[in-house]
């Protein structure tokens, strides 16, 4: 079993999410979180005054999957989620630490 980690733009995850809906995934958990990287943030403005937005908002999705599973969805997901531009997102593959959900 392989644990694939994939970090996206906000408007990018939905097309993501498409795309593992058509394989077959043991679970998935999917978070909001924020980033930071070569993208440097940007700067907001709020009540007339400027401020500089370090973090940027970002999609986390955690997939369990099989081994034999793993390298396509994973080729589908890059292929989706690629624009070019800096900030796309990562993708991280491990091998899982569990082998066996249990429901409580």
């Amino acid at each position: 079993m392989k644990q694939i980690t994939v970090i996206v733009k906000p408007f990018v995850a939905e097309a993501v999410l498409k795309v593992v809906h058509e394989h077959e995934v043991s679970a998935c958990i999917v978070d909001e979180v924020k980033g930071y990287g070569r993208q440097k943030g940007y700067l907001d403005r709020y009540q007339g005054s400027e401020y500089s937005m370090a973090f940027l908002p970002k999609v986390e999705i955690n997939l369990w999957v099989q081994d034999e599973e793993a390298e396509r969805l994973m080729a589908q997901i890059i292929e989706t989620a690629r624009t070019g531009r800096i900030g796309d997102g990562k993708i991280f593959i491990q091998n899982a630490a569990w082998h066996e959900a249990l429901a409580f």
